[in-house]
């Protein structure tokens, strides 16, 4: 049976990006992803600087795709880096969006 810790490895363990039993591929595309992870929080800030925005504005300022913001939000939100603005605004596809801000 698998446990949580078999999700984590030794020297990242608050990183749950492979299990200790995947093979080494898989280990080497977690440590490329948390590298990833680093730079589009910092362009996902570096586009909040200019500005609040949606996930779909955030992604047209910084040149990542949407899904690729969206994946970042929360874990920047509960750094305390971003928090949304009670706000919404249509997305393209005219759903209503979340407005995020970034918080320093």
């Amino acid at each position: 049976m698998e446990t949580m810790s078999d999700y984590y490895s030794d020297s990242v363990a608050d990183l749950p990006l492979f299990r200790r039993t995947d093979p080494v591929t898989s280990k080497i595309a977690g440590v490329a992803a948390r590298e990833f992870k680093g730079d589009h929080e910092r362009r996902i800030l570096e586009a909040l600087a200019a500005g609040p925005g949606t996930k779909d504005e955030i992604a047209g300022r910084c040149g990542l795709s949407e899904q690729q913001v969206a994946r970042r939000m929360h874990g920047l939100a509960r750094a305390g880096l971003v928090e949304t603005t009670g706000t919404t605004r249509p997305s393209a596809s005219g759903r209503p969006e979340r407005v995020w801000r970034a918080m320093r």
